[in-house]
């Protein structure tokens, strides 16, 4: 029964073993980006490059059909060009980054769906906003194995630089880091990552990934270090019990997956250790007195 459930189709089936794969990468750089991207502030402008990655993706497909690599390239372009906009509009103008960005990402989501409507069906449209992680190919497990080896390569480098800037910038600069390069460093890394995880979770599902288990971490761990270890975690328990709610009860495999990081997520909240609302509402005694 444990056999079956578990083992067996992971075993059995060339495409259980390929989403596999896919998930433990995924999952092993989403905690360092989940976790930057929340002492940075920036969860949300995660979501907003994600949203972005569309009408770049969609354009790929008008021109060349399901194709990955037409695709990532232009979901690429398309994420850097809003995320530069949205600089250069915040600016010359009185709006700020967030609104400009904000503005950027739902433009960019209806032309997207526009663009796929034009050529595609419904279904061609789920695709790429959901992903087709049990469909995925040797070309696409390459991007996201190569983007993720990648990516470790480099929070290895810029590690320092970054954690010191989410708390203490000023000393940073004093002793000459460089953390605009270690910045700059990061948004890339999230672009790709994003982009990579296209055809496996779709351009919506690839950030939930992200931001949820590393959200969750922080009520069960107080170090960055501990946090980006837990959040990594977190996110491979979440794919590979999505993964397998998805070939056993036939659900997509990106919502089941984002849906149990979600479910991770609140029971966090609910009884974390740090911060967690039992924590708050029922304090132990030793806090009473």
């Amino acid at each position: 029964m444990i056999y079956d459930f578990l083992i067996g189709p992971f075993v059995d089936f060339a495409f259980m073993r390929r989403a596999l794969v896919a998930v433990i990468a995924v999952a092993l750089v989403s905690g360092p980006l989940g976790v930057f991207l929340q002492l940075r502030r920036m969860s949300l402008m995660g979501d907003a490059l994600a949203h972005a990655i569309l009408p770049g993706v969609a354009i790929g497909f008008f021109l060349f059909g399901l194709d990955l690599w037409a695709m990532s390239v232009g979901g690429l372009i398309a994420c850097l060009a809003v995320a530069l906009l949205s600089g250069v509009i915040a600016r010359l103008t009185p709006i700020k980054e967030d609104t400009s960005l904000a503005a950027l990402y739902l433009v960019s989501l209806a032309l997207g769906v526009l663009i796929v409507s034009l050529r595609g069906s419904t279904r061609d449209l789920l695709h790429i906003l959901f992903g087709s992680l049990l469909s995925i190919g040797s070309d696409g497990l390459i991007l996201v194995v190569a983007t993720a080896i990648l990516s470790l390569l480099a929070f290895a480098v810029i590690y320092r630089n970054l954690v010191v800037e989410c708390f203490d910038p000023t000393y940073l600069r004093a002793v000459g880091g460089r953390g605009a390069l270690a910045h700059m460093v990061f948004l890339i890394l999230i672009v790709l990552n994003l982009v990579a995880a296209i055809q496996a979770l779709g351009t919506l599902m690839a950030v939930g990934l992200m931001i949820l288990p590393a959200a969750a971490a922080r009520f069960w761990a107080r170090s960055v270090a501990s946090m980006i270890a837990l959040g990594s975690s977190l996110a491979l328990v979440s794919g590979l019990l999505g993964l397998m709610g998805s070939y056993h009860l036939d659900l997509p495999p990106g919502p089941a997956i984002v849906l149990v990081a979600g479910l991770i997520y609140a029971g966090s909240v609910i009884a974390g250790r740090f911060g967690g609302l039992t924590r708050r509402l029922f304090p132990g005694a030793h806090l009473q007195h």
